[in-house]
């Protein structure tokens, strides 16, 4: 059988050939890597991509090259077509995942290999009308309170009072906590745009008594490693499916039995109780650091509130008519 030609002249494959699958796939992740990743990172950072995007973008082009086992520039305009169908058909992907899918491999050809073809004019990922779930008050502080540590306590306590997304969180840094201001500087989100977010009194006494349990000059979330001693030392952020299997297994003692429940679930119910307690909806896009007011307003469709407030108003408008 004939190698893919990512392993044609390896040295890798010149010591000795892969025997199993996952030593196969170990191998070629490591050739594609060499072969033509520097080139589409340094693309989609010109770009001005950021660096969550530069990563599902990279993913989403090393799936195809795995799939196909060809040079990307042996990939012909049909062979792409084949694939993306088959990404649609047969191992029926989400919208959200095709559309990374088709995003990623567009900007692929057209930005690093250089093709100029008529299937990237109709590529359509049809988007997915779900609502995202939300939980009550009451849920929502019954989850830290089912939690066995108190990192993960302090995290997800601070996730959902602050609205944050998980690896905002994750990447907090102690010098991002404006205590004079009561706010957190949120840098480089989702878009590579920096935001403020209001900072709750009680959240910055429980962040300055984490903190104090570890003293790390630079992360208030850092890795504590095995022995959960390597917090003061450590320069990276913990690991985010950490946080999010401490957050099943506490939503899961708390009762909870809702559906696509996670971590960023703290974050919908954020915005949501925000709006139910009356905030104005820009307001709340400013601190959700949405760039769309469109993509706030999704939250209108979670809160019955405005629709009570509006049966009164109607029921005494139309008296006596």
């Amino acid at each position: 059988m004939r190698l893919p030609w990512v392993f044609q002249g390896c040295s890798a494959f010149n010591q000795q050939t892969p025997q199993t699958v996952s030593e196969r796939r170990y191998l070629m992740k490591k050739v594609l890597r060499t072969e033509w990743y520097d080139k589409t990172v340094k693309a989609l950072q010109i770009n001005g991509k950021g660096e969550r995007t530069q990563q599902a973008y990279a993913r989403a082009v090393r799936q195809l090259i795995e799939f196909s086992g060809k040079d990307p520039n042996l990939i012909t305009e049909q062979e792409l077509q084949d694939y993306f169908l088959h990404r649609r058909n047969v191992t029926e992907w989400s919208p959200n995942t095709l559309k990374i899918c088709y995003c990623g491999i567009r900007f692929f050809f057209e930005h690093v290999i250089r093709r100029d073809w008529h299937i990237f004019d109709i590529l359509r990922a049809q988007p997915e009308k779900r609502l995202p779930c939300v939980l009550s008050r009451s849920e929502v502080y019954s989850v830290p309170g089912s939690v066995r540590t108190s990192h993960n306590y302090a995290f997800l306590k601070t996730v959902y009072s602050c609205g944050l997304r998980l690896q905002e969180a994750l990447h907090l840094q102690v010098s991002d906590i404006d205590s004079s201001r009561m706010m957190i500087h949120v840098h480089r989100g989702k878009g590579a745009r920096d935001r403020f977010v209001p900072l709750p009194g009680e959240t910055l006494i429980l962040l300055r008594r984490y903190w104090a349990s570890h003293r790390n000059p630079v992360l208030i979330f850092p890795a504590l490693g095995r022995n959960m001693k390597g917090g003061p030392s450590a320069d990276t952020p913990m690991a985010g499916d950490s946080v999010q299997g401490a957050f099943r297994q506490a939503k899961a003692s708390a009762g909870i039995k809702k559906r696509r429940v996670s971590v960023h679930t703290l974050r919908h119910s954020y915005a949501t109780h925000l709006l139910e307690a009356g905030v104005n909806l820009r307001v709340i896009q400013k601190y959700l650091g949405h760039a769309q007011l469109e993509t706030t307003m999704i939250y209108l469709h979670l809160t019955q509130k405005g629709h009570e407030d509006a049966y009164s108003i109607i029921n005494d408008v139309m008296k006596g008519f």
